[in-house]
């Protein structure tokens, strides 16, 4: 498309380059509308539910004590939320790898590209059309479970139990921006899957282990480590070695563990052991890095939201389809 100048040249512009709001709603609401109609919405909310109400039915089956409104909520998103932080990226990058690789293999793009959509609408629109059906799913599933806990246990905990569901959702939405951008980066659905393979064995096992096998390297004295005092059992001082600073930076970036640790902004249930806390003060010499602390893991997850979409917005638009 071209327009004229006021100097009576003519300019080009980009299509593939705009944003416009009503193309991404209309992509989005046609994304999310196809998933409701294949069933894929329902098997979601009810796959959440039932993550949700097995523990509270486990829960409810280990005596009457746990009846207490808080106790019953701790001990549910004690349960749940190491069991959704392995599932939900499963589901993501499942609802992800295809947005746009499946178009792209398809030649369906193309068509799409055809109409008033430019490539970054049409990003956006998957992005925000594949998260709309996971958090929406999540939603559902936690509202059906709620109403289960307050039938079993008389009540519960609002603040904490909305606080694992927001919580849950931004990491969905993390995982799904980075499963869009794998899809945009392939050619093929093969290689978007087996990239969002990768991504999941990176963080899910990789991502922690390299911190552990770095601090089983320091004490076996085959890497550097910081040397730090701290009290045993007995009272007496011990000397101990801990890796560097920048493993536990690395570590940080870890979208589990970053979700992990948002929720102890968000709840009241992931909160620390005292004496943990008071491990790592000493570790790091009463001064713990603003990497390792709470409000930086909901930075970390906000990155993982945009860092990946920015990307793939970025290089979608040079591509060849």
């Amino acid at each position: 498309m071209s327009t004229e100048t006021a100097g009576g040249s003519r300019a080009t512009t980009t299509p593939s380059s705009s944003i416009d709001p009503d193309s991404i709603r209309a992509i989005a609401k046609k994304d999310f509308q196809d998933a409701v109609r294949s069933w894929l919405f329902m098997g979601l909310s009810m796959f959440f539910f039932m993550i949700l109400v097995i523990p509270t039915a486990i829960l409810w089956y280990t005596g009457a004590d746990l009846a207490q409104a808080g106790a019953t909520t701790e001990g549910l998103i004690s349960l749940t939320h190491s069991v959704t932080r392995l599932v939900i990226p499963l589901i993501a990058l499942v609802l992800g790898w295809k947005a746009i690789a499946g178009e792209r293999e398809s030649g369906s793009i193309k068509v799409l590209l055809s109409l008033p959509h430019s490539r970054k609408d049409v990003l956006l629109g998957k992005l925000i059309g594949r998260a709309g059906v996971l958090s929406v799913s999540l939603v559902t599933g936690f509202l059906l479970a709620a109403a289960i806990v307050a039938v079993l246990f008389g009540g519960f905990d609002v603040v904490d139990y909305v606080g694992l569901l927001l919580v849950s959702i931004l990491y969905g939405v993390a995982y799904t921006s980075i499963a869009v951008a794998i899809s945009s980066f392939a050619r093929s659905t093969t290689v978007a899957g087996a990239f969002a393979f990768g991504v999941f064995v990176l963080f899910y096992i990789v991502w922690e282990t390299v911190l552990g096998v770095a601090n089983l390297l320091v004490r076996l004295d085959y890497l550097p480590g910081t040397e730090y005092t701290t009290t045993g059992l007995g009272g007496e001082t011990v000397e101990l070695t801990r890796p560097h600073d920048v493993f536990f930076l690395f570590n940080s970036f870890d979208p589990g563990v970053a979700y992990r640790n948002v929720l102890t902004l968000a709840t009241s249930v992931a909160e620390r052991n005292p004496d943990a806390i008071r491990s790592v003060e000493e570790a790091f010499g009463g001064n713990v890095p603003f990497y390792m602390q709470d409000w930086f893991s909901l930075v970390v997850l906000l990155f993982w939201i945009v860092v990946p979409i920015a990307v793939a917005l970025y290089r979608f638009d040079k591509v060849d389809l």
